[in-house]
């Protein structure tokens, strides 16, 4: 499990390959999403232990720092975009709904044509800049990442609220969620509680954990503790940094806490898991 290293040559924090001669690749992963258009039938493809076999016109969505591999791709099966972690990380929108994103893996041209329509359009529409000289072509290339992102981000949402429910999945009591989530977001490297939370959305602590839980499928100390993990992923990737620091910077109280934390959701101790992606793979 390796981690592999983008290279953003043309532009900076955005890649296209559309030449691919690869028909498999190992288990890996890197700190860039990865939006895979399929061209041709017998495709296999697996996310963390998640095996799709997508249809010709299907999109896979791969997230920052998600184990990945390509187990079979026909020659010039697909082509794909990737894009920085930061285009998502520098906004509290999208990193307050990054739960939601992270579950969406796959869109079904069969299951959603018009999202997949829509979505496949902009990713060649970004292909055609990608390889052209217009003025701005970097910019113009992060406007379509974030027109992607918004699409795809009313479809997950959408579909969380046919999950939970049109009657409590209202915009007034997502608006309290999206404030808590941001505020958790800038936040969650402080010793900070459930009803710290709910005062900053305008809530009580009783009303927030329901709503929270019916929202997020999680409850209050479990979702913290995952963003606090992820915090302390990205801190881990400095080795100038002690396994101690990044759990004291990610937001833990303890290294007894976090390393039981960490092994719960990584299913690695924070040692392990450095030894394991510290080691880049160009």
């Amino acid at each position: 499990m390796d981690k592999e290293i983008i290279n953003f040559k043309n532009i900076h924090g955005v890649a296209v390959n559309d030449t691919t001669y690869l028909t498999e690749f190992p288990a890996h992963w890197h700190n860039a999403a990865e939006f895979t258009v399929v061209h041709k039938k017998g495709t296999k493809y697996k996310i963390g232990d998640i095996m799709l076999e997508p249809s010709v016109g299907d999109v896979i969505l791969v997230w920052p720092k998600e184990l990945h591999e390509i187990v079979f791709m026909p020659i010039h099966g697909a082509m794909f975009i990737q894009f920085s972690a930061s285009l998502i990380e520098n906004n509290t929108d999208l990193m307050a709904t990054t739960r939601f994103f992270n579950q969406c893996h796959l869109i079904s041209r069969r299951k959603n044509p018009e999202v997949c329509s829509k979505l496949t359009s902009l990713i060649y529409e970004l292909q055609e800049l990608y390889h052209g000289n217009a003025y701005f072509t970097e910019t113009r290339c992060k406007m379509l990442v974030y027109n992607m992102l918004l699409l795809i981000g009313d479809y997950v949402m959408e579909e969380r609220r046919e999950q939970i429910g049109s009657e409590k999945f209202s915009d007034k009591s997502w608006d309290y969620i999206r404030n808590a989530l941001s505020y958790i977001s800038q936040h969650s490297s402080e010793d900070i509680s459930e009803a710290q939370v709910a005062a900053a959305a305008g809530l009580s602590q009783s009303y927030f954990s329901k709503l929270f839980n019916e929202y997020t499928e999680m409850l209050f100390p479990d979702y913290l503790s995952g963003i606090r993990v992820q915090n302390a992923i990205n801190l881990l990737v400095n080795e100038k940094l002690s396994i101690t620091e990044c759990a004291f910077m990610a937001g833990f109280q303890s290294t007894t806490r976090f390393n039981k934390v960490f092994r719960d959701i990584t299913g690695t101790t924070p040692r392990e898991y450095r030894k394991l992606h510290t080691h880049n793979h160009n």
